[in-house]
């Protein structure tokens, strides 16, 4: 009788343990992944992209040896690569851009031997490219850009130093205003993504330690608020439990239907494969499928329709040239 019992207990406790990895495997498994067509440009890594109309531009950058000034606009629709004018400034990596009323801007970054604080606007409509006001912060690469309401935002980044502040673009009248410099610490290489004209700035390296806050941005007040830590920190609550690799640097972020979403990127153990989905409206996150492209950091991204893409970004010294598309909704397959 007793050895009955052993193996009921035995046979109900591998039971247990089926189950549960069932359920995690389903909970993990929240979104798939597939290759499109490559970048007809050469592989790289800290480029700018802004998105107009759906199309992701996408340009400069570095390659492993040098810098790069040309620009290539993506149709997902259609999923083709057509080479635009090139960017007029000096070739450079680690700039930021932003769109704001179907034109483009590019702007500050490193040429390899100075920061830089040079703006360019770019218009679709004519494929030109037109020097505009230079930043009036002090020259620096690694900054956060994004657009909310009718205007620009560029801030953070390194001039030599870490910074904070943050300026407004106003393209009606080309001109720059400092605005509230963002809370907490100072940071470079941050994330960033906006929903419902509400920017959140995430995470990001100081001073060695990577950032573990997330603070939004409501224009309409010039006001930054800081939302919940993106680590486990909070002992008497469970919502957190399972955060982990949330903060990171270089990562790319997008929105797609009221949510935001956060892939690659780096941290001090390697690149990061971990993907997290933001909902603003119980500020909390959640896992879905791990990245299932190589992993990678310094790419760019954006989001059309229900998708998210990611493009470009290294390895190490293996620089990329491939877009992966996200369905955060799909059921995950791993025939990528």
């Amino acid at each position: 009788m007793k050895i009955t019992e052993t193996k009921f207990l035995l046979y109900l406790l591998v039971l247990l343990l089926a189950v549960t990895s069932c359920s995690s495997d389903d909970d993990e498994d929240d979104g798939d992944y597939w290759e499109l067509s490559d970048l007809d440009g050469v592989p790289r890594s800290g480029a700018v992209l802004f998105e107009i109309d759906g199309k992701a531009y996408v340009g400069t950058g570095y390659d492993g040896d040098d810098r790069l000034n040309d620009f290539w606009v993506y149709d997902p629709d259609n999923n083709y690569w057509l080479s635009i004018a090139d960017f007029p400034g000096v070739e450079r990596n680690f700039a930021v851009a932003f769109s704001v009323d179907g034109k483009g801007y590019v702007g500050t970054g490193y040429d390899g031997d100075d920061k830089l604080n040079d703006f360019y606007e770019y218009n679709p409509n004519t494929d030109e490219w037109t020097q505009i006001a230079d930043f009036p912060g002090t020259a620096r690469y690694d900054a956060v850009a994004f657009s909310v309401g009718d205007k620009g935002y560029v801030g953070t980044g390194y001039d030599g130093n870490y910074l904070k502040d943050f300026y407004s673009y106003d393209p009606d009248t080309d001109t720059w205003e400092q605005v509230i410099s963002i809370g907490g610490s100072k940071r470079r290489k941050a994330n960033c993504f906006v929903i419902d004209d509400i920017a959140y700035v995430i995470s990001g390296v100081d001073n060695g330690s990577y950032e573990d806050d997330m603070w939004a941005y409501d224009y309409t007040t010039g006001l930054w608020t800081e939302m919940r830590e993106i680590s486990a920190s909070d002992d008497d609550a469970s919502y957190d439990d399972d955060y982990a690799y949330i903060a990171r640097i270089n990562g790319v972020g997008f929105t797609i239907n009221g949510l935001g979403y956060l892939l690659t990127g780096s941290n001090g153990s390697g690149n990061i494969d971990e993907v997290w989905e933001y909902d603003p409206d119980d500020d909390t996150w959640e896992e879905k499928t791990s990245f299932e492209g190589p992993t990678r950091t310094e790419a760019v991204g954006f989001s059309a329709g229900d998708y998210g893409y990611v493009m470009t970004g290294r390895s190490s010294s293996y620089y990329y040239d491939d877009i992966v598309c996200f369905d955060p909704s799909e059921e995950y397959d791993d025939d990528y």
